[in-house]
């Protein structure tokens, strides 16, 4: 058992573990914030609910032009320059949700907020992936989603003690913590983390090559198709993070606090679970795995429409819903030790950036659209939701065993980290 523990510690390098403190600290600002933009919108501000959604839509809209620009940016002048950019504009954004009044104000909020987050998955990915031995690639990104998830989820829980729909100052409260965790990380990495040079080492084009550009990205189409793929689950996976909140409090009579414990939740089982889960993964399959984080997937948006349509409310419909949320955390665990690595090993690296920023782009899509379309399904059918997000998961568990013939035989299985 102690060397199965001590099997789990990924030794990452000194500069990556100082980049995960930073995104812990800004993940805890956002998930203060997360669980509570549409009720703050809807039910603070007196927003319909499918304009709402189409404000926290925008943030991913607008991520769409975003992220593609900063691509090549990342590979010109590096990632750590474009991350610093990125989190003083986060900081603008996120905050610029406490001025929000009608809804104008909330679409050029996540206006900025958009351009933030195109900016900051790119720049933030391609750091890390430079920063890591290939071997340690799984374990870096497996890392990253439990920093993430594990400030997202503290955050949270804060968020739901500070937070009250009867209160609007609460909600400046929480946006003010959110901007002031991206300042927190932007000194971390100013003054902590180095910059890696865009053209170094292997990155460089070699001798009489050209620059390279998004038409060579767009034409591998293995990569493309991993995009596709991941766009979907984003969509009808983790997109539905957004849209649980208020279908919680507005259908089971859920009260902010325990929508914060159910983040909460959700958050512990990836913080225990991910380095085991990312653990087991060396030497198996990836596509396999991105199978069974749909079927797991889909049972937990059944099970999320059932506690809904069944009228069960207050702390029994949280406590399901928990259970629920527990359960799609162990599938996020498998996504984070199988999606980033993944691009990274079928990037060409002089291009890494860009293949960052197309991949960034699948989530900013689903993003999207998730709200989008979610919060015009939720006025109509606020049961029906889920089982449409079930069976879109459903598809992506079939196509991804489809798609693992266009990838090469080196990328099809998670590589075993070799000992430190």
């Amino acid at each position: 058992m102690r060397a199965w523990l001590r099997s789990l510690n990924p030794n990452l390098p000194r500069t990556v573990q100082t980049l995960q403190l930073g995104g812990l600290i800004s993940a805890f600002g956002n998930g203060v914030v997360l669980p509570f933009v549409l009720i703050y919108l809807h039910n603070v501000r007196g927003i319909g609910l499918g304009v709402a959604g189409l404000i926290v839509a925008t943030n991913g809209a607008v991520s769409l032009v975003a992220g593609p620009v900063s691509g090549p940016l990342v590979d010109r002048i590096g990632g750590h320059r474009i991350l610093a950019v990125a989190l003083v504009v986060l900081a603008a954004g996120y905050g610029g949700l406490a001025l929000v009044h009608e809804p104008w104000h909330g679409f050029v909020a996540a206006t900025v907020m958009g351009v933030g987050n195109g900016f900051f998955w790119p720049a933030q990915s391609t750091l890390l992936a430079a920063l890591s031995p290939r071997d340690k690639r799984h374990a870096t990104f497996a890392m990253q989603r439990v920093v993430m998830n594990l400030g997202i989820g503290l955050g949270a829980l804060v968020g739901g003690v500070i937070a009250t729909a009867d209160r609007p100052g609460t909600f400046v409260a929480v946006f003010t913590i959110d901007a002031a965790s991206f300042l927190a990380y932007l000194v971390i990495l100013w003054l902590f983390v180095p910059g890696v040079h865009p053209q170094a080492g292997d990155a460089a084009p070699a001798a009489g090559q050209r620059p390279g550009s998004y038409r060579d990205v767009l034409r591998h189409g293995a990569f493309m198709a991993v995009v596709g793929l991941n766009t979907l689950f984003i969509f009808a996976g983790m997109s539905g993070f957004e849209l649980l909140p208020v279908y919680a409090k507005n259908e089971s009579g859920v009260s902010e606090t325990a929508i914060g414990v159910i983040f909460f939740v959700n958050t512990v089982v990836i913080v225990l679970a991910q380095l085991p889960v990312t653990k087991l993964s060396e030497g198996h399959r990836r596509m396999r795995a991105l199978a069974l984080l749909g079927v797991l997937w889909a049972g937990c948006w059944v099970a999320v429409s059932l506690v809904g349509g069944s009228g069960v409310e207050g702390a029994t419909a949280a406590v399901l819903l928990a259970v629920a949320m527990g359960a799609f955390g162990l599938g996020e665990c498998v996504h984070g030790a199988v999606q980033a690595p993944l691009v990274a090993d079928l990037a060409e690296p002089r291009l890494l950036g860009r293949y960052m920023a197309l991949s960034a782009l699948s989530w900013q899509v689903g993003f999207a659209l998730g709200p989008a379309v979610g919060g015009f399904l939720l006025e109509r059918s606020p049961s029906g939701t889920w089982l449409v997000w079930a069976t879109l998961c459903c598809v992506g568990a079939g196509l991804a065993l489809v798609l693992e013939r266009l990838l090469p035989l080196t990328a099809r299985r998670n590589p075993t980290a070799q000992p430190a």
